[in-house]
């Protein structure tokens, strides 16, 4: 099916360059590939291959009351990583599969497309890395999962993994917004009556109602409070998502950038005065990547209107670099320095 409201996003892609000919000098702008999901799609198949794709809305955003301002972020976070260095073999590639464009259109239809982006590249037997957005970025993101999922014989038990500060378990009786995504996705699972694997991470007490705790436990979502991993205590934290991902055959990740001290990521929809530390959270995500069963990322809620020096858009670049490097070393794709 053709994708509409979709765009080329690769002018984003410029920066530095050190070398045309020595590749231990390249940056991910010297490396990455446009790849139109509307056209004949070129050979992908690689060792291990990633794809960009922008999910350009805020409407949930606007719907749920928070700041606006994350349509713009998916090409902000694309400069960031344009001068990252390239600490993987050449084997490993980078395709850009461009933006899709929410202003014209409802967000439902934009999720509705997005969904059909994910999947497309899931069939290319690409990696998706989403770029939004609002957090309604990630009920897109689901859709193209599942889809892909029910293409299997035996479909698997899919898992999420939210780092957040917030539950976004809020009911949608008068529409989805950035905050009800994981009710629409429990609700769905409901309706096919399987059961809903949902781990948020970076719960904060402050910034959820006691409705939303006793949804949470109703549902059977567990979840860390977000002083629990302030206080890196490892091994119970790790035993907890142990415990989750060992219910799960595969799962992706989701970075609502609110989970962050406001230090950290001042330009986000909401900001968290008490939020993580990113150091504190880089072990915990590189733990569930190394799992080897996480499928598909996103990262959402940057709001660059509100991004001193680019600070947060920065934070997602290094988190990005920091998914790619770590699945680089699993399948053995990594520089020797960085392996």
């Amino acid at each position: 099916m053709r994708l509409t409201n979709y765009v080329s996003a690769m002018d984003c892609w410029k920066g530095r360059v050190d070398s045309t000919a020595d590749y231990d000098a390249f940056r991910w702008h010297q490396w990455v590939q446009p790849l139109d999901l509307n056209g004949a799609c070129e050979n992908t198949e690689c060792s291990l291959g990633f794809a960009f794709i922008g999910f350009c809305s805020e409407q949930g955003v606007k719907r749920n009351k928070g700041r606006v301002g994350t349509a713009v972020a998916p090409d902000f976070i694309r400069t960031q990583m344009s001068n990252l260095p390239c600490t993987f073999s050449q084997e490993v590639k980078f395709y850009d599969a461009g933006n899709i464009l929410c202003d014209e259109i409802s967000m439902e239809e934009g999720q509705r497309i997005l969904g059909l982006a994910v999947e497309k590249i899931l069939a290319l037997h690409l990696f998706p890395i989403v770029l939004g957005g609002g957090h309604e970025t990630t009920f897109g993101h689901f859709l193209g999962q599942m889809a892909d999922m029910k293409k299997a014989e035996e479909p698997l038990r899919m898992g999420i993994t939210n780092f957040d500060a917030h539950f976004d378990l809020r009911p949608y009786d008068n529409g989805p917004s950035s905050g009800s995504m994981f009710r629409q996705i429990g609700d769905i699972y409901k309706k096919e009556q399987e059961e809903f694997h949902y781990l948020p991470l970076g719960i904060q007490e402050h910034s959820n109602t006691v409705s939303l705790f006793k949804y949470a436990k109703e549902t059977g979502a567990d979840y860390i409070l977000a002083r629990e991993i302030q206080d890196a205590n490892y091994a119970v934290i790790l035993e907890k998502i142990d415990t989750f991902l060992s219910k799960c055959d595969s799962v992706y990740i989701t970075i609502c950038s609110d989970v962050f001290s406001a230090a950290f990521a001042p330009g986000v929809s909401a900001t968290q005065a008490l939020g993580l530390d990113p150091e504190v959270v880089l072990p915990i995500l590189k733990h569930i990547l190394r799992t080897r069963k996480v499928r598909g990322f996103d990262i959402c809620e940057i709001s660059p209107r509100f991004d001193l020096d680019n600070t947060t858009a920065k934070l997602g670049a290094v988190l990005i670099f920091a998914v790619v490097n770590t699945l680089c070393k699993i399948h053995g794709l990594a520089v020797e320095e960085f392996d």
